[in-house]
């Protein structure tokens, strides 16, 4: 079997800024809500999928932002979008997927657990990260945990993760700390870019393993010099935004493989959520494909 884990708060965001705006009678803007769930039902429809669970940043802030005051936060975001986080969840409960909303840890923390975990279960053929977010590239292991780029309907194993990136995926977390992550908040280190990041990275690994001497560096790049010098003033800040970068996998999820399993949706619960977003054929569409199975 495989087992698909979905990046809730990217289908959100994607939903939103993809899918036409529908409000209630009094206001309340459901358009994305109804996106998302749109987007799980045809996910669900795919052979194949049996087994999946869903994740939400319930809150943006995590205990990230207690280590790095310029973490990301929920400042910017358009409060129509934010106000269906909530429903966006309930909505998933009642197409009887799990979903786990994360308070402390972040979306993608549940999301590196569950591939960790249930990678480990010899009934696992295959573990898919359902988001194309490039921090996840780091949760890759050979072809038995990939990332699904739903969009692109692209697929990244791990010699996929080296040809985009340049570096394995245990080096996703150095690479990221090197160049910056501008949807986390964190800057990189000055004069580090993508290149050189990939080219350093890709003969040592790891930041702490980095010669503080360009001249010994065993690959040669442009500008050693200053890399070198900038990375030796900024090491500590490197450290930090690696930490930052590096995905936990000891969140608590409670649920155990059998529970992931897809039984139906509860079609009570969505009868309420078909009528408020305006989409009864939901209710239809879902009730077929549990037939179906």
């Amino acid at each position: 079997m495989k087992v698909h884990v979905i990046d809730g708060t990217f289908e959100l965001f994607r939903a939103y800024y993809g899918a036409p705006p529908s409000e209630t009678g009094d206001g309340f803007e459901v358009g994305a809500v109804r996106g998302l769930a749109r987007s799980l039902l045809a996910l669900l429809g795919e052979r194949g999928v049996t087994h999946l669970g869903i994740a939400f940043d319930h809150v943006i802030e995590s205990f990230r932002n207690d280590l790095y005051p310029g973490y990301k936060t929920g400042e910017g975001i358009d409060p129509k979008l934010y106000a269906q986080f909530g429903p966006a969840e309930d909505a998933c409960r009642a197409l009887g997927v799990v979903t786990w909303p994360m308070v402390e840890f972040e979306c993608d923390d549940a999301l590196a657990t569950a591939a960790a975990r249930f990678a480990e279960d010899p009934r696992v053929e295959q573990v898919v990260i359902c988001s194309p977010d490039k921090d996840l590239a780091q949760c890759v292991r050979g072809a038995r945990v990939v990332c699904l780029d739903r969009i692109r309907r692209k697929t990244l194993d791990e010699g996929g993760v080296r040809a985009k990136f340049g570096v394995g995926p245990a080096s996703i977390p150095d690479w990221l700390a090197l160049v910056g992550d501008s949807a986390d908040g964190f800057p990189g280190v000055p004069r580090w870019g993508e290149k050189s990041a990939s080219a350093v990275l890709g003969a040592y690994e790891h930041l702490e393993v980095i010669p503080d001497d360009p001249r010994s560096w065993s690959v040669k790049v442009r500008g050693a010099d200053s890399l070198a010098a900038s990375l030796r003033e900024h090491r500590d800040d490197a450290l930090l935004f690696r930490r930052l970068a590096t995905l936990r996998s000891d969140v608590p999820l409670k649920e155990s493989l059998d529970d992931l399993r897809w039984r139906g949706a509860d079609l009570a619960a969505l009868r309420g959520l078909t009528a408020a977003i305006f989409d009864e054929a939901l209710r239809n569409r879902a009730a077929a494909l549990a037939a179906g199975r």
